[in-house]
């Protein structure tokens, strides 16, 4: 078992001192090695404090979040996290960007060349290494983004809606190019997004959560082999999962 969420319970103070957002209650799941591990949720329910206490940005006020048995107390390199926004260096090339977190590790210049070279041929910016992310669209720097959170080999990659900022086209094809990756690489990650299709089309697994403070409403195991076809998304279990998993989260909204 990679990730543990033990009994979880997660508020944040209010701009009144006096008053507390609850955000999660008693909130537990575990995530496989190597699985590909999807969260979905009305807006404003904790989605991003899932990504956040895994990552070591927050604690919890009660409960465990673990990692391969181990309390997770702060940041590592071992658990990487893509964001909504780029959050790119915009004075660093695109070889620089991805090589960022390698060089902090001391990985000799060579072997980081390699890697990036390696990495950008497989996001499709070969041509673009000498770039500025100024010079990029939005679907590019993700891109980057992605392939700096792979470079470094981390054993969780955490991914906070990436591509909810992008063009439908776009956001189709790097769910795919994702999906491929994922499953070259056998990283293990936790996926954010709002999107229906989209966690069902990327998933192993789809955790439904309810509105704020959020619980646990349902997990789908999603039955569809991998690779992934785009044509999956019109295969009538596919739709009907969609149709099933979009009730349960209206529920939540009204």
């Amino acid at each position: 078992m990679k990730v543990k969420f033990q009994n979880i319970s997660k508020s944040f103070n209010g701009r009144n001192s006096f008053s507390t957002i609850d955000v999660l209650h008693n909130v537990s799941f575990e995530v496989k090695e190597s699985e590909f591990f999807c969260i979905v949720g009305p807006s404003g329910c904790g989605k991003s404090t899932i990504i956040n206490l895994v990552a070591g940005f927050f604690s919890p006020d009660s409960g465990e979040v673990s990692v391969d048995g181990k309390a997770i107390f702060e940041p590592s390199a071992s658990r990487t996290v893509v964001f909504q926004e780029y959050a790119l260096f915009p004075w660093k090339t695109v070889s620089e960007n991805i090589e960022f977190g390698l060089k902090c590790a001391n990985v000799s210049k060579e072997q980081r060349l390699q890697v990036v070279k390696k990495l950008a041929e497989k996001v499709r910016l070969g041509q673009f290494l000498d770039r500025y992310p100024d010079e990029l669209s939005g679907g590019m720097k993700q891109r980057v983004a992605i392939a700096r959170a792979f470079a470094v080999k981390p054993n969780i990659i955490l991914m906070d809606e990436p591509f909810a900022s992008l063009d439908q086209q776009t956001r189709d094809i790097l769910q795919e190019e994702l999906v491929n990756f994922q499953n070259e690489l056998s990283q293990t990650i936790l996926f954010v997004t709002h999107n229906i299709e989209e966690a069902l089309f990327l998933g192993d697994k789809v955790l439904v959560l309810s509105h704020r403070p959020a619980r646990i409403k349902s997990f789908i195991n999603v039955p569809f082999s991998k690779p992934r076809s785009p044509d999956i998304r019109n295969d009538p279990q596919f739709l009907k999962l969609k149709h099933d998993i979009w009730h349960s989260l209206r529920e939540e909204v009204i």
